[in-house]
Parts: C-alpha cells; structure tokens; sequence
C-alpha cells in the first residue's frame, strides 16, 4: 500500500524501527479516538512520550503518519492470520476461511476504515491510496479464482479479473455496511450474527463461481 507521495522510506537501525512503530501506535490511539480532522500533531507526541523533533525525524506531517497506519492496517488485512489451509485443500473451504479472516480483521480496522472513507472525499492522495488498497485486493483475489479455473474448480466463462473486482467489492462493502454505517440493531429488529454475515459471503462468492458444496 506503500504510496511514494506520502511514505519515506523505512529507517535503518532497530532503534528507528522501534521509534517509528511507537508513534504509528500511538497516532492509530489518536486518531481513532479523535478523526482524522481533529487530531493534532501534540496530541501523537504526547501519546507517544516523544518530542516533535523526533516526529519530524520519521515522518513529514500528519497526513504521512496517517498513511503508515492505514498502511499497517492493511497488511492486517491482507495478511489475517487466517487458519492454515493447503493450496489444494477443498476450495470452498478456503474461501470460507479467507473471508472469515478478511471480515475479523475488517471489524479490528473498522475505525480507521471509516476515516480513510472520510479522508478519501477531501484529499487525492488519499483517494489514490484507498484505490490501490482496494486493487491490492482485487489482484491477490483474481489470482485465486485464475487457479481454481484451472484445476477446473470454478466456472471458465469468467473473466477472473472482473470477476474478483465485483466479489472483493461486495466482501468490502458488506465489511463497511455492517462495522462502520449499520447500529448494532435496526428498530426492534436484531441485526446478523457476525457467523451469520460470513456464511452469507460465502455463499453468494460459492455460488458466483459455481462451486460445488458440500451439501
């Protein structure tokens, strides 16, 4: 997700590494706590027991440790710590277990999820990094069903491309929806259970590729 216009290059000692991740974590407490708009640079300092001095050391301004933890957010997300499947193990277990972690991880970075919605409307550089964290996305999924195609798993007649756009969008939408735009109830009437939410996923991306299910 790394974007040239609003990350420099990473620090070279351990002591550095160790500075910069302290004031992302502490910019993430800020931000969260506060938005984007009103978090002020002396608000991430003081988080993170540090002079403005050494902020300025690691990063440029509040937009450029903005995107390091939206950054961090994201290999969250791409990377979840999902359960351990076998490339060749049953693929509709796979897709189970893959949008699983993608919604867990999802409801962890909701809050900043929905900054970076609110950021994106306001600042191109933004609206460029939200698009590429999206086409991240889009290209790992692609990839999958490419491979499912070729084992003769998944309908051929789709082009996997366009095909992972429209399904990674609906994952994606349907994270935003239900953690960041949706109460927890609509009137008297009790939203999904979360176990609800991921098998309707999975059934609408089994059904999309025409996989066969179990039952």
């Amino acid at each position: 997700m790394a974007n040239s216009a609003l990350l420099r290059e990473l620090p070279v000692t351990e002591r550095g590494l160790r500075t910069r991740a302290s004031l992302i974590a502490a910019a993430r407490t800020v931000f969260e706590r506060a938005g984007y708009l009103d978090s002020r640079l002396i608000d991430i300092t003081r988080e993170a027991k540090c002079s403005s001095g050494t902020f300025y050391t690691y990063f440029a301004g509040k937009d450029e440790i903005f995107a390091a933890v939206l950054e961090q957010a994201q290999e969250d997300m791409m990377h979840p710590g999902m359960p351990h499947v076998d490339a060749d193990d049953d693929p509709v277990a796979i897709i189970s277990a893959s949008n699983r972690a993608y919604l867990e991880a999802y409801r962890r970075n909701a809050r900043l999820m929905a900054l970076l919605e609110q950021v994106a409307h306001i600042d191109p550089e933004f609206r460029k990094l939200r698009q590429e964290r999206a086409d991240a996305f889009v290209r790992r999924n692609a990839r999958s069903i490419a491979d499912l195609q070729k084992r003769g798993l998944a309908d051929r007649s789709l082009d996997p491309l366009l095909a992972s756009r429209a399904l990674s969008g609906m994952i994606s939408r349907l994270g935003f929806s239900y953690f960041v735009s949706e109460p927890t109830t609509h009137g008297d009437e009790q939203l999904a259970s979360f176990d609800e939410l991921v098998a309707t996923a999975n059934r609408l991306w089994v059904n999309a590729l025409r996989l066969s299910t179990a039952d």
